[in-house]
């Protein structure tokens, strides 16, 4: 089944989607610098984790060979785009919402960051 091992990815996924379509004022109530540095570090953090869990589900598609054999580009650019997207979706759909690039870009990070997070985990054993 090709969703057998990716399914913790896509709720992660859907769980980011859901956050980033409730207004940010129910979200987070800081002053203007804890909102910006919280922010960008929790956007960091869940594409972060986005990526470990779709690198490890990916790494283990027996049906798809190309996500199979390519987990690390693969993911780096689902998520990468999924960043961008949403971004492009809370600044076009929503009037509280506005599309950030530093918002983005933190996004990406966290994405590029899963690299090195899965291999600390994969040679532990944890991943």
């Amino acid at each position: 089944m090709f969703l057998k091992h990716t399914k913790w990815g896509l709720i992660w996924a859907l769980i980011i989607f859901i956050l980033c379509s409730i207004p940010g004022t129910d979200i987070i109530d800081f002053s203007l610098w804890e909102l910006i540095n919280s922010d960008k570090l929790a956007h960091a953090f869940v594409f972060f984790v986005l990526g470990v869990l779709l690198i490890s589900g990916f790494s283990r598609q027996y049906s798809s060979g190309l996500l199979m054999h390519y987990p690390i580009i693969s993911t780096t650019l689902i998520c990468i785009m999924y960043g961008g997207l949403l971004e492009l979706w809370q600044g076009t759909m929503f009037e509280y919402r506005t599309a950030d690039s530093l918002d983005f870009i933190a996004n990406s990070f966290g994405s590029l960051l899963a690299i090195p997070g899965y291999r600390f985990l994969y040679y532990r054993g944890l991943a």
